[in-house]
């Protein structure tokens, strides 16, 4: 696949684009010739796990694309003078390809998560896009080494899998399973079937358009501190290396 045009942030490279220029000119072509795709939608914490594991930086950059998932993406490729033009949220992203999964009639692929958890989203996806094609489901208890999950996938040669065990290890379960398979959109969506199930929400559009989903996040679930005070540190390597 032809290299498109990047940013390089601490030595990950994300895509330069818009969220609808991605899907019209990458992801809906590749679907459509059936083709295979490995997407990685990162936020600076992200970033800041490949920085110190150099094998996690190594599947980001075999990846075919490393989408910026995070305002601080953005003020990083500013910081660098060659800003990306918006922040694609994965959850937005991933939506998206449900959309347009329904109007296509695709087959569709879901994995990770607590079973409950799981069904409930799987079940409200089935509801709102009632023309896409679940051809499967799998809970994300299970050891990255077990087969039946690559095999379930295998066996319904799905269009779409979304992966939701968190990181680093549905981008590891890709990139250790994405040769057996012949087509499909591969993507990480972190947590994004607890949104669909209920058991979290998204922040309002007006936290979003503010840029400030984390804050909103980080108020609804304070054990988020952690994470976002790997934000200051990641800034700050970026700077070291501008």
């Amino acid at each position: 696949m032809e290299k498109l045009n990047h940013v390089e942030i601490l030595g990950v490279p994300f895509l330069k684009s818009t969220k609808n220029h991605f899907l019209e000119n990458e992801i809906v072509p590749a679907i459509k010739s059936d083709e295979k795709r490995f997407i990685i939608t990162a936020n600076p914490e992200i970033v800041m796990h490949a920085y110190n594991d150099e094998s996690y930086k190594t599947i980001m950059n075999q990846a075919d694309y490393v989408i910026a998932d995070g305002i601080g993406i953005i003020i990083a490729s500013k910081i660098k003078k060659n800003p990306l033009p918006e922040r694609i949220p994965g959850f937005e992203l991933m939506n998206d390809l449900l959309i347009f999964a329904n109007k296509e009639k695709l087959k569709v692929y879901f994995f990770g998560g607590k079973e409950k958890v799981l069904n409930h989203s799987v079940e409200n996806i089935r509801n709102k896009f009632s023309d896409l094609k679940v051809v499967g489901s799998h809970h994300g208890y299970v050891d990255l080494d077990d087969e039946e999950v690559i095999n379930q996938v295998m066996d319904a040669r799905p269009d779409i899998v979304l992966v939701a065990l968190g990181c680093p290890k549905q981008e590891e379960w890709i990139d250790q399973n994405k040769d057996k398979l012949q087509k499909g959109i591969l993507m990480g969506v972190g947590g994004s079937f607890d949104v669909w199930a209920g058991e979290t929400r998204r922040a309002p559009e007006f936290w979003i358009k503010l840029n400030l989903e984390w804050l909103y996040r980080l108020i609804k679930q304070p054990s988020r501190m952690r994470r976002v005070l790997k934000l200051p540190q990641f800034i700050i390597h970026v700077l070291r290396g501008k």
